[in-house]
Parts: structure tokens; C-alpha cells; sequence
């Protein structure tokens, strides 16, 4: 992050959850109009998510948004319009095998979820508030880790997600990305050097734009990384205090529109 930035950046990428997304998961009013506004003074908009595809599309819809989404915490592009995957950087089998095993040694009963490109693999004990999605698969995760997966998931109930993260985030790391984005107890493992960040200056690079006309804004840590390379990174009031920490500055909070008024001053 770079300090101040140019009255007009020319990419803005904005998490979802916690960010852009009201509390209850809505996309208020003032947020459609925005983002609109942006998209017509010539700036590119990209959703940057830890949700996977099917989980974007309606946001996508709610916003009229038809560009380019980076999802599943920057191992999968996708290409909004065509409903269809850009580009993805997997997992491989023989590292998540390695994981669940770690895992399971150093957190008796964690439970494992597995995305690859075009299904949801759960372990038999994994409960979700919602129902998941038609072709999900149910199986030990040894099982479910026989193909690339695009995010792995480890339930550690009963265990400080941040104090793992530290220590499992360091021990792992030539086997995953470890990261965290809210949900009680749950480590998010992406394959090494994917996040947020790495693939939102992938797709910049291939736009000609430079990181200094880049605008990002998060709320948890698995935005930290796209929020130091942004030009100028903001966290929403609302934000974990790590990355307050490392934003350039703060705006106003997910339910108070802080990200809507922040789009709206840069096309005043």
C-alpha cells in the first residue's frame, strides 16, 4: 500500500462477506448505485471472495455485475457473465492427504469440507445451517481429497481458530495458504502462494494496470494480503483489528454503506 492514491483508480476489488454485504447478506440499494457510477466513469470492479461460484452468482445478479469475480480466496477467476471458470490453481491430492492427516493429529474430531471446480465434498459429521447444493459429495476426507480441490476447509471446534492459524499456518506452509475469514473455528487452506492478493495482481497485470490504480477494500485476514497490495487498501469499520492494522485507512462499516460512500467520493 502506497499511501495516497489517484483521484480516480482504475480497478477497485472489493471482498463480499463482512465488506460489501450488509450483516444479513444483503446489497443495500446505495451499494447497486455505486458500483454502477464506478463501472460508467470506466473503472473495473471485481468481487473478490472466499465464497466459491455458486455462491456469487446472486450477488453478481443483486449488483448487475458481469465482470470478472476472484473467488474461493484467489484460487478460482470467474468470468461472471459467461458462468464459467477462468483459470484456477488447485490443491493437489498428495498435499491435502498431507494436511487431513496433520490436522487430524494435532485436532482430534476436526472435520473436513472439500470445493473443487464443480462440487462440494463433506465429511459425513460437517453440519451446515444451509442445505448443500445438488452433487454433494459425503465421505471421509481421504476420500474426498482424491481430486484437486480448489479450497479445503478444517472444522476445529473447540480450538482458537487464531492461535492455529498461527502455529498450523507456519508448519504448513510449503503444503497450503492458511487463512481465515470469520467462520467460528474454521481454517480455510488454499495451495501455496493462491490468495486474495496474488491472483487480483494476476489479473491487473493482464489488464495493464498497476497496483498504485488499484483500490481494495476487507474486513478479515484472508484480505490482508490483497489489501497490502493494493494502492491504497481500506478496511471497513467492522474489519478484525489486523487488517485496521494494515489498511491505509477505514471507512465506515458493511451495514452503514462505508463502501458505497467510499466508491461514491471516487467518482465525484
Amino acid at each position: 500500500m502506497h499511501g495516497a492514491h489517484p483521484v480516480r483508480p482504475r480497478l477497485i476489488a472489493s471482498d463480499l462477506d463482512g465488506t460489501l454485504l450488509r450483516s444479513d447478506g444483503s446489497v443495500s440499494p446505495r451499494t447497486v448505485t455505486a458500483v454502477t457510477a464506478c463501472e460508467r466513469a470506466g473503472m473495473t470492479m471485481v468481487l473478490a471472495t472466499g465464497r466459491p461460484p455458486r455462491w456469487i452468482e446472486s450477488i453478481g445478479d443483486q449488483l448487475g455485475q458481469r465482470g470478472i469475480a476472484v473467488c474461493a480466496n484467489g484460487a478460482l477467476v470467474y468470468d461472471l457473465d459467461a458462468r464459467r471458470v477462468v483459470s484456477s490453481h488447485p490443491l493437489s491430492p498428495e498435499a491435502m492427504g498431507e494436511i487431513v492427516q496433520r490436522l487430524r493429529f494435532a485436532f482430534p474430531g476436526v472435520l473436513f469440507a472439500v470445493e473443487t471446480v464443480d462440487h462440494l465434498g463433506l465429511e459425513p459429521g460437517w453440519k451446515t445451517a444451509w442445505t448443500p447444493p445438488e452433487g454433494t459429495r459425503f465421505a471421509d476426507a481421504l476420500e474426498l481429497v482424491q481430486v484437486p480441490a480448489v479450497k479445503l476447509l478444517a472444522r476445529i471446534d473447540g480450538h482458537d481458530v487464531q492461535a492455529a492459524l498461527s502455529t498450523k499456518g507456519r508448519e504448513l506452509a510449503h503444503l497450503a495458504e492458511v487463512t481465515w475469514s470469520g467462520g467460528q473455528h474454521l481454517l480455510e487452506l488454499s495451495a501455496p502462494g493462491v490468495n486474495k492478493g496474488a491472483t487480483l495482481a494476476e489479473l491487473a497485470a493482464q489488464l495493464h494496470i498497476p497496483a498504485a490504480e488499484v483500490v481494495a477494500f476487507g474486513d478479515m485476514p484472508n484480505d490482508l494480503e490483497m489489501l497490502r497490495w493494493a494502492g491504497r487498501g481500506l478496511a471497513v469499520a467492522n474489519a478484525h483489528e489486523a487488517i485496521r492494522a494494515a489498511a491505509d485507512a477505514i471507512v465506515g462499516s458493511n451495514d452503514d454503506d462505508g463502501v458505497a460512500i467510499e466508491l461514491e467520493s471516487l467518482v465525484a
